[in-house]
């Protein structure tokens, strides 16, 4: 990254800017305050394509957006020293309330998102520090409306189960928390109608007679961790077998080392587009398998996922964008920002020595031939995607909540998605082992211990509340509900 540059607040400065090449708006008067931004995140990008496309147009048009929020020019906006405005906190929990209360009658077409709307709600008002305990009995009766006797969780009342909406379901009562809110999912139906999804070829339908994708691999992979779901499949399950070899959890790895595309990104499916989501899905299914350190360089080439996911962000924005060739978008700051965590604790792993994966790795024929390098000390900029989220992802009117991108509605899903990147940009993350005797009793998950990210831009104040890397909620919650179940005896 270059040298910050003084973007001059005082409106005298602007005679000894040369006017030909500094764009007026950006000589702003701030307060008497000279605002450090380094110039990557206030100049066009320094190579540009001379041919013009309806694409070309569209990321022309979203810079032209974007530059003047980034160059501190917001007058809506309090700007800190860095030109990062600050994480308005009181609009954006008072939006994520209303969108739990009753909804306008032009909510009626995403009635079948009712479970999601739960949990970006809730997840986000909890990363920005609230209590969301007393919804309690509002999710428990609400989830009890959307579960089926065949098991899972539909959109709503009557609706198909879904292994997205279940996954949304199962996270919101984690969020919630409380035995009266675990017992209200039946595990038994559950694990029988997730047994009905399990594929031969290790993957997962999304609903019965629904397509099989990474979606449906990560979802389930969560369900069974989160419910302590035995992994013996129901014998009605197509995947079965005779001699019992064949369990929940058995080719879920090969199914998702399919997924990585020629780009190195991870697609829904074997032979399809590599997407951002996808590859938060296939690293989150992984590391739930086993130790990131351990299993992704077995079935994924890490040096090329890692090329893929940094093209992913873009200057001068900041933020990323979900697949090739496509705009910034606030949602990825989740679903790509979110796969760094998870790859430095492989890379962290591998630099102390614990991975023992080498052989296998090179056997598998999914990477070189040679030991990853220890991870640097990030390997996206941190400092890039909070700029993007603090500037351009805020809605800064009386409305609050956080949005796609300039010139977009704020909305749930991107409130609690970019909420989520900005945790992930804030904190550093480091996955430890469990001991030997914790590994004994069988009781004790590894530990990811987190700690604030020391070199900040933005106010302490403004620091949200750190997620489990692959739950995508607070930790402590997800130890909750494992802890709860793995306590029972049998269903």
């Amino acid at each position: 990254m270059s040298n910050p540059q003084l973007v001059p607040s005082s409106a005298s400065a602007q005679s000894d800017l040369d006017s030909e090449t500094v764009d007026e708006e950006i000589v702003i008067q701030r307060k008497n305050t000279l605002l450090m931004i380094p110039d990557i995140f206030t100049q066009l990008p320094p190579v540009r394509d001379s041919l013009a496309t309806q694409t070309s147009q569209l990321q022309d048009d979203t810079v032209g957006k974007c530059l003047p929020l980034l160059s501190g020019e917001d007058e809506l906006a309090e700007y800190n020293e860095h030109g990062l405005p600050r994480l308005d906190r009181a609009r954006h929990v008072k939006f994520l309330h209303k969108n739990l209360a009753k909804l306008p009658g032009r909510f009626v077409a995403a009635d079948s998102s009712r479970p999601w709307f739960l949990y970006w709600c809730l997840a986000a008002l909890t990363m920005l520090g609230e209590d969301v305990s007393s919804y309690q009995e509002a999710v428990i009766e609400t989830a009890r409306s959307m579960q089926n006797d065949t098991g899972g969780f539909g959109g709503g009342n009557g609706q198909l189960s879904h292994m997205a909406t279940t996954y949304a379901v199962v996270l919101a009562l984690a969020l919630v928390g409380g035995e009266k809110a675990f017992e209200v999912i039946d595990r038994r139906a559950m694990w029988r109608w997730l047994s009905s999804l399990k594929q031969p070829d290790g993957g997962f339908q999304v609903c019965l007679g629904g397509e099989e994708d990474i979606r449906g691999a990560y979802c389930a992979s969560v369900i069974i961790s989160l419910l302590q779901l035995p992994l013996n499949l129901a014998p009605e399950s197509p995947a079965w077998t005779e001699d019992g070899s064949s369990d929940l959890l058995t080719g879920v790895a090969e199914y998702v080392r399919r997924c990585q595309t020629f780009e190195g990104g991870i697609s829904g499916q074997p032979n399809a587009e590599a997407h951002g989501a996808y590859a938060f899905c296939a690293l989150g299914c992984l590391a739930l398998l086993d130790h990131p350190g351990r299993i992704f360089q077995r079935y994924l080439d890490i040096p090329r996922l890692v090329a893929w996911l940094s093209s992913r962000q873009y200057a001068p924005e900041g933020g990323f964008s979900g697949r090739t060739n496509k705009l910034v978008d606030g949602c990825y700051s989740h679903w790509v920002g979110g796969c760094f965590p998870l790859i430095q604790a492989c890379l962290n792993n591998i630099a102390s020595g614990n991975d023992g994966t080498e052989a296998a790795y090179n056997a598998a024929g999914t990477g070189a031939s040679c030991t990853l390098p220890p991870a640097p000390e990030t390997l996206f900029s941190r400092e890039g995607l909070m700029r993007y989220i603090l500037c351009c992802c805020q809605d800064q009117s009386e409305r609050g909540g956080l949005r796609d991108k300039p010139g977009k509605m704020a909305d749930a899903y991107h409130s609690c998605y970019v909420l989520a990147g900005l945790s992930s940009a804030q904190h550093d993350w480091d996955l430890e082992e469990p001991t030997a005797a914790e590994e004994i009793s069988a009781t004790a998950d590894p530990v990811w211990a987190v700690l604030p990210h020391l070199e900040q831009i933005f106010d302490r104040r403004d620091l949200v509340r750190p997620i489990h890397p692959v739950y995508a909620i607070p930790q402590q919650n997800a130890r909750a509900i494992k802890d709860y179940f793995r306590a029972k005896q049998g269903f």
